[in-house]
């Protein structure tokens, strides 16, 4: 094919290529950045702070029963095993630090029960229910203040 005629053969591509864009977006009724002038499709995920979506509370937050109920699953789950038994660190970091590398809020807090982290905690999302997981959070955020249960004396 002669290079003369490639320039058409790409200009006809790229209209045909237009047509079927704004065809579906039609039928579909979805706006798409390329029906907008000036304005290019991103590829892959835009970088910047985006949208932060609000974190949920704990239900249980100042609960003195639900921080109990979360230090005997603390116990049960041999959550010591890691953390230590009053989760003062061992194998796992210590729980009464004020630095977290994950975040000491509530969410963040389930977010590394339910999810894990790298580096050896497991998830456990999957295993017990989100009740419970509230309960250990609640327990968590209580050690190291006046309303700990069996704080370590």
């Amino acid at each position: 094919m002669p290079l003369r005629r490639m320039p058409v053969l790409c200009l006809a591509a790229a209209g045909l290529l237009a047509a079927c864009d704004n065809r579906w977006n039609q039928a579909h009724d979805t706006p798409v950045a390329s029906a907008l002038p000036n304005v290019p499709h991103p590829v892959g995920p835009v970088p910047g702070p985006g949208d932060v979506a609000a974190q949920p509370g704990n239900p249980y937050e100042g609960d003195a029963q639900a921080q109990h109920a979360g230090r005997q699953l603390f116990v049960r789950f041999n959550c010591s095993g890691c953390h230590g038994g009053r989760a003062g660190g061992g194998m796992g970091p210590s729980l009464r630090d004020p630095d977290w590398r994950y975040g000491n809020k509530p969410a963040d807090i389930f977010d590394s029960i339910a999810q894990g982290r790298g580096q050896g905690m497991p998830a456990w999302g999957t295993r017990i229910p989100q009740q419970q997981i509230w309960q250990l959070v609640s327990y968590i955020q209580s050690i190291n203040t006046p309303d700990e249960p069996e704080a370590p004396k």
